[in-house]
């Protein structure tokens, strides 16, 4: 690689034509003037000037370099300006949140997009403890989970609630949801499946579902895919525990019944980032469409 200084000092000298007014503009001597020329013509193992009295005149291979030299200074300066302009509606975001928020989200970043068309968007459906653990290993800028993270490694925000639903089939609406009653249904189980059955039994204001023991219930399936928990549900097979985002967007939703609590289950939403972590203009332009939906 070329020494980018010595390239300065002779793309200066063709500029200004003169030896000693090239010193005077880079503030050095004619010497090491000369010195620089010198280096960057053995570095080419070819002459690049010739020398006339007092004046010079550029080699074929000198006219080259010059030609190189201007555009290492015009990539230059075009990457300085890059760094000063931070485009609010241009780039790749980096976003990870449950399964069930990914749904309800994803469209709307693709509305987004459609409207800022240089915008693009990076979503990973993970639980709590993947997003914040690439957060913190850099492979994602921004994350939405549902417990507060290290204060030492995170700053986060509280930017809504989702409320959670037990859900069962269409067959069981106006039935009192008693633990006989969801002993007999059963219990599609899913990763998330005692998580959210323990926060709902012990939130929702029914003294009697607050002492089920979750672990006696009967299964009567279990599926890792979100989009899937639902489908035995709709077909008259078992209950479960979902966000209310993932309810709502079941093709099927008409097939099933959403037994009203006592009292309204919530799980607050935190929006995550690295610690200290600047992130580009762009992502304010995803938290205020992020904050749009869940407000």
């Amino acid at each position: 690689m070329l020494n980018p200084l010595w390239l300065h000092t002779f793309k200066t000298l063709v500029d200004v034509g003169h030896f000693t007014q090239t010193a005077e503009k880079l503030y050095m001597t004619q010497p090491g003037v000369s010195q620089h020329i010198k280096k960057l013509e053995h570095a080419c193992n070819h002459p690049l000037i010739t020398r006339e009295n007092k004046s010079f005149e550029l080699t074929e291979q000198g006219r080259i370099i010059y030609q190189y030299a201007i555009k290492i200074a015009k990539d230059e300066h075009a990457l300085f300006e890059s760094l000063c302009f931070d485009n609010p509606y241009s780039g790749q975001c980096l976003l990870s949140c449950s399964g069930s928020l990914s749904l309800l989200l994803y469209p709307k970043l693709l509305d987004l997009q459609k409207e800022h068309s240089e915008m693009y968007f990076h979503l990973e459906a993970a639980p709590n403890h993947k997003v914040l653990n690439d957060i913190q290993q850099g492979s994602i800028e921004l994350g939405i989970v549902t417990h507060i993270p290290s204060s030492s490694l995170f700053q986060n925000e509280i930017i809504g609630k989702e409320a959670l639903c037990l859900v069962l089939p269409k067959s069981y609406e106006g039935q009192a949801v008693t633990s006989e009653l969801l002993f007999s249904v059963g219990l599609i189980c899913h990763p998330d499946s005692h998580h959210y059955l323990s926060l709902y039994f012990d939130l929702c204001g029914d003294e009697e579902l607050s002492k089920i023991n979750i672990n006696s219930l009967p299964k009567a399936g279990y599926i890792n895919q979100l989009h899937q928990i639902l489908v035995p549900i709709s077909k008259g097979l078992g209950f479960t525990v979902l966000p209310e985002s993932a309810v709502r967007n079941f093709p099927q939703a008409e097939n099933l019944y959403i037994a009203p609590p006592t009292k309204k289950v919530e799980e607050a939403l935190y929006l995550v980032q690295k610690r200290n972590r600047e992130l580009p203009h762009r992502y304010n332009t995803l938290i205020d469409k992020i904050k749009q939906v869940l407000k």
